[in-house]
């Protein structure tokens, strides 16, 4: 007499499991293949790995300098001489770190009388790296109680104007936008933005360089004849005149008044200058040189 194999799978149960949708791969979309690390790591939050804002070079300079030991050096020509992006874009990709609240720069006084930059990569801007305080014991119950006092409200903030929008936002125009901002503490002390004014602020600054304004040129017209009293709200003054005095697009390149077709800014492969283009590559310049 035969002895039956329970554990073998019938021919319907090999048909249902075959046919089940939730069986099949899809055929579109990434797969991932994951192993678990156990050690050499980094834990990076996905607001940094999937910012709608930053630039690819910056997310990538974010994630490496997060799995630096303490005390690694982190400036710009060790950056470059690490990666082949060269020190101009390194520069710029710390520049946006810095605007949205990944990186904090300082310069301070050694006892030897050196001035040193002091760099500081926070994995989650806006909060404190502090280990959490333990939970104080509840006093005890007393004869007479006393209701304690009502924290007032904090006022809530008011949103800023809408600020001029760029035809082509591309990623370098933002940046060099960014670095305006950043810049406007230097030349008046008010004018210092939060990593959020900056982005709201950010694609009007890039509205102006698609008119052909250099950087200059908007940092001056945004800082020409500030009111001397205090600026409760230099955010606000500022897409006040992004909007109040915005100039006028070029004038039309063909007779027959056709707009010109205006690429977006490229930033040349081989001089990191910028230029309009609809592909990445190489300017003009060094395009003839070549």
């Amino acid at each position: 007499m035969g002895i039956q194999n329970t554990s073998a799978r019938t021919s319907s149960q090999s048909r249902k499991g075959a046919e089940n949708p939730s069986s099949r791969r899809s055929s579109g979309g990434v797969v991932h293949d994951n192993v678990r690390h156990t050690t050499r790591f980094t834990v990076v939050g996905n607001h940094l790995t999937q910012h709608a804002t930053l630039s690819l070079l910056a997310i990538g300079l974010a994630v490496h300098i997060q799995s630096l030991p303490a005390g690694a050096p982190v400036d710009i020509k060790t950056l470059a001489a690490r990666f082949p992006e060269g020190t101009t874009r390194i520069a710029a990709g710390l520049r946006e770190l810095e605007v949205h609240g990944y990186l904090r720069r300082t310069r301070e006084r050694t006892g030897n009388g050196r001035v040193v930059t002091r760099t500081v990569s926070c994995n989650q801007p806006g909060r404190s790296g502090g280990e959490e305080r333990p939970a104080e014991p509840e006093p005890r119950p007393t004869a007479r109680r006393t209701e304690a006092p009502r924290r007032a409200e904090a006022p809530r903030r008011r949103a800023l104007p809408a600020v001029p929008q760029p035809a082509y936002p591309a990623p370098d125009l933002l940046v060099t936008a960014l670095d305006v901002l950043v810049g406007l503490r230097r030349e008046d002390p008010r004018l210092h933005l939060s990593a959020t004014d900056a982005e709201h602020l950010a694609p009007g600054v890039a509205a102006w360089l698609e008119r052909e304004l250099t950087p200059a040129e908007v940092r001056r017209v945004l800082t020409f004849a500030l009111p001397r009293e205090p600026l409760h709200r230099p955010a606000a003054l500022l897409a006040h005149r992004l909007n109040a005095q915005l100039p006028p697009l070029p004038p039309f390149r063909t007779p027959n008044e056709t707009p010109a077709v205006r690429h977006p800014l490229q930033n040349c492969e081989t001089c990191d200058h910028a230029y309009r283009a609809p592909e990445p590559g190489t300017c003009g310049t060094c395009t003839s040189v070549t």
